[in-house]
Formats: structure tokens, C-alpha cells, sequence
């Protein structure tokens, strides 16, 4: 999640079913609050074209008491998909000197994933929940810092305003997931995903808004 310019998508953005339609990379940050405080930033760079793409993903969070860090949180992805369907994913996360690591492949009929040396064997239909690409969220979902299969029903909602990091309201379609996790995320009408809300498991609420 590096700081970058106001509203960063570039290229021609990111496709509702799938990936930028461009040979040049595309980018997509957010910044992100804790309780409508700002902690940090995430950023995906999107390359390749149309059904063959690789995004990367850095998160950078610190929460703070006061002027002190209380909490410093780090992820980074890098997410393969060939032919329209997910293919690979590998991520390494720092959450408070707690490292995690996971790998997570797609096999003939099943997706296996190494979760810091335990084995799980997904449906085939699996993917990571990183949010980008909606037409995935009706799908098994997995946690990708975790490895672990995701227990959420996925709800297309209504198109309504969204607020972006620059305060400006845009119209974009909810997407709600519950279940173990209440989390929205918003697209906006090029399907580019645009906002998240969350509530963690201390009862915060975190909050994405597109830069």
C-alpha cells in the first residue's frame, strides 16, 4: 500500500471479468483507514492482457497509539491467472514480526495450497479473496494470507455513491460478502474496484478508498 498520486488506475483499467485489456501495466491503490483513521496504503500492478494476467500486490499498515506504532502489518502477492481462471498465487505477510507464507497452485481438479506447511486441497473452482475481480467472489473463496478456505455467500447489491480518497462520490455496484467475514466492496460502472469496508475481529471497521 505505497502512497501514490490521487485516484491511480492507468491504462485502459481493470475489466468487471478480468484483467487490463493492455500491454502496459495498470495500477490500483487504495488508502486505507482503521476507524476513519488513515493507516496505510495498498497498491496492485496489473500486466499481461486480456485472460493471461499477473497482478502484484503490497499492503504497508501501521496502526499507531498516539504518536506510537502498536501495530505494523506488511503483505505481498504475486497472482497468476491463464486462460480466464485463477492459476497460481504466492504471498508472504508481516504482521507484528508474525510471518505467514503461502502457496497455492492449480492442479487438474482441485487447487492445492501450502499454508506454512499445511497441506489443503481446495475445489477447483477456488481463488483468493483479493477483491479486484467481482465475477470471482461467487466462487469457493480462500484466505490468502492464511490459506484457508473462506466460509462467505457473495450478494451483488444495488449501484449507489461511493466515496474515494479524494472525496469525490462516484456510482458503483455493492458486492456483499458474509458469512465468518462482513465485508462490502464496490465496483464502479467500468467494473474497476473502487471501495471496501470491513469489519476486523477486534470490532474495528477497516475502509478502502480508491486513490
Amino acid at each position: 500500500m505505497d502512497a501514490i498520486s490521487r485516484r491511480t488506475v492507468v491504462s485502459t483499467g481493470v475489466a468487471l471479468l478480468g484483467a487490463p485489456r493492455a500491454a502496459a501495466a495498470a495500477k490500483l491503490a487504495f488508502a486505507v483507514f482503521r476507524n476513519g483513521v488513515r493507516v496505510g496504503e495498498h497498491e496492485m500492478t496489473f500486466s499481461g492482457a486480456d485472460e493471461d494476467v499477473a497482478v502484484r500486490t503490497e499492503v504497508s499498515l501501521v496502526v499507531k497509539l498516539g504518536p506510537v506504532p502498536v501495530y505494523r502489518y506488511a503483505h505481498q502477492a504475486l497472482e497468476r491467472w491463464r486462460g480466464g481462471r485463477f492459476f497460481s498465487l504466492t504471498t508472504t505477510t508481516n504482521g507484528n514480526g508474525r510471518l505467514q507464507r503461502v502457496e497455492a497452485r492449480r492442479a487438474p481438479d482441485a487447487v492445492l495450497i501450502d499454508a506454512g506447511g499445511a497441506q489443503i486441497r481446495a475445489p477447483a473452482a477456488a481463488v483468493p479473496l483479493t477483491h479486484w475481480k467481482a465475477a470471482a467472489l461467487s466462487g469457493p473463496l480462500f484466505n490468502p494470507q492464511e490459506g484457508k478456505l473462506l466460509r462467505l455467500t457473495a450478494r451483488r447489491g444495488a449501484t449507489e455513491p461511493v466515496r474515494l480518497a479524494s472525496g469525490e462520490a462516484i456510482a458503483a455496484t455493492r458486492w456483499s460478502l458474509r458469512g465468518e467475514s462482513q465485508i462490502d466492496n464496490w465496483y464502479d460502472q467500468g467494473g474497476v474496484w473502487a471501495a471496501l469496508r470491513g469489519r476486523l475481529p477486534d470490532g474495528s471497521t477497516m475502509e478502502y478508498r480508491r486513490l
